[in-house]
């Protein structure tokens, strides 16, 4: 394989274990509608998919998915912070590959992401995010991870996707990026790994592109 140059991480499950955060805040919209609390099925889906692809599950139609959505943007996001946490060994990692490979976020979320980032420090540790708001298809489409291609002026095979849904690797295949399989040996995936800090050692196997040096000098 040809040495990488780009990896890009999916945020949810991957960056942080946001589980528990998705779900109380989906389920404050809910309350607030007098909805019930999602069920498990419901809570797999929003925490892979968009804002709007969430509320069209959740709710039935037009106007009330618009009144959620207006609803959402009165919801402080920070209250939620103390429900996720962020993958152990991230700091490390970055640390490790800042000035050896370009890295970037492809994520289904829409405004919550550059919250999400200052607040724990990691606005200045990837150099390029792709929400769904900048894109005019989210994942699974490969609208975001082609973004980050083109931001680098790198091919497909000269990246590396790390995601952990259904979703994920099917924008890896879309995009014909490989894909790491992150805590799920469920996903057909190019490597599968169960911590971060074992993306280190898949790296090295292939070793720092001497394109992305020169660009260091």
């Amino acid at each position: 394989m040809t040495n990488v140059r780009v990896v890009a991480f999916d945020c949810d499950g991957v960056l942080f274990d946001t589980l528990e955060a998705n779900r109380h805040y989906y389920n404050r919209i809910l309350q607030h509608f007098g909805r019930p609390a999602m069920n498990e099925d419901q809570l797999r889906f929003v925490h892979a998919h968009t804002i709007h692809q969430a509320l069209e599950i959740l709710f039935e139609d037009d106007a009330q998915r618009q009144a959620a959505y207006d609803f959402r943007k009165t919801i402080d996001y920070g209250d939620f912070l103390k429900h996720l946490t962020m993958e152990p060994g991230l700091i490390g990692l970055l640390d490790w590959m800042r000035g050896k490979y370009h890295t970037a976020i492809a994520t289904n979320r829409t405004d919550t992401m550059k919250h999400l980032l200052q607040a724990f420090g990691l606005s200045e540790r990837f150099e390029f995010v792709v929400t769904s708001l900048d894109v005019e298809r989210p994942k699974p489409s490969p609208d975001p991870l082609l973004k980050i291609l083109t931001r680098f002026n790198a091919q497909p095979h000269q990246a590396l996707f790390v995601g952990d849904s259904d979703v994920d690797a099917s924008t890896a295949r879309a995009a014909e990026v490989p894909f790491v399989a992150y805590r799920n040996p469920s996903l057909p995936a190019d490597h599968h790994i169960d911590l971060l800090q074992d993306l280190r050692p898949l790296l090295e196997g292939w070793g720092v592109p001497e394109s992305l040096l020169s660009e260091k000098e």
